[in-house]
């Protein structure tokens, strides 16, 4: 996928800075940092929870990392997703299911993950089976991450983008499924309960990620019907989220 380019690459963040709040921004970063812990260690009732820093560690370097990338490489990105509220051709449908899966449910997930450490309604896990899912964990914000790296159109709700000159974007992990990022946040969302060790907390997840399979499937339908040249890659590449599987 791409995207006419300004002059440089110095215009193009020149120009993000006047069409961006970086007041929202900065206000955005901090909750996205500090909210797991507040919501973690309030609802377990300590801190001294080993894994839930682990996983706040994880969230924070990639959240700072993916976007210090997103400056550099797709810096037009930035304005796009800090913007999403402000969208008016945002698809009616995912103005519920975007808040659902994206904050309203992993919310809940936390929620239950520190209550259960709280009050003991799952069995102890294993410490190889913790690791093992954190290692997962990471694999899944490794793909999202990716995909938002090689898609200037990552935008945080289901739109064409017309006036940023959308185009079907086929490189990186878009080779293999055609809805990478979603297929890595089912997977770290499967994960995260078990490095949390809360088996409870699969709940919630489960029900996110139905929510997220029933959000690829209403976005490749739109693609289809409305981007062009998206048809042709969905014969190319046949499956959205798992090879072999759909």
């Amino acid at each position: 996928m791409n995207i006419g380019a300004p002059n440089s690459r110095s215009d193009e963040k020149c120009d993000i800075t006047s069409r961006v709040s970086w007041g929202r921004l900065l206000m955005a970063a901090i909750i996205m940092l500090v909210l797991p812990a507040v919501i973690l260690f309030g609802s377990s009732g300590r801190l001294n929870w080993g894994m839930a820093w682990v996983y706040i560690g994880m969230t924070t370097a990639f959240t700072i990392g993916s976007r210090i990338i997103m400056f550099r490489k797709n810096p037009a990105l930035i304005a796009e997703r800090a913007q999403f509220l402000d969208k008016r051709d945002a698809k009616p449908w995912d103005k519920t299911l975007m808040p659902l899966v994206a904050i309203i449910g992993p919310t809940v997930m936390l929620i239950v993950a520190g209550l259960d450490e709280r009050f003991g309604w799952s069995p102890n896990l294993p410490l190889a089976l913790q690791v093992a899912a954190l290692v997962i964990t990471a694999l899944g914000y490794l793909l999202g991450v990716w995909a938002i790296v090689v898609n200037k159109f990552f935008s945080a709700v289901v739109r064409i983008q017309r006036e940023r000159g959308h185009t079907v974007v086929t490189s990186g992990p878009y080779r293999y499924v055609r809805h990478p990022g979603y297929a890595g946040g089912i997977v770290a969302n499967f994960a995260m309960p078990l490095m949390l060790d809360s088996l409870w907390a699969l709940v919630p997840a489960v029900l996110v990620n139905c929510l997220l399979i029933v959000r690829t499937a209403l976005e490749d339908r739109t693609l289809q019907e409305e981007l062009e040249g998206y048809r042709d890659y969905a014969g190319r590449v046949l499956y959205r989220l798992l090879p072999g599987v759909w």
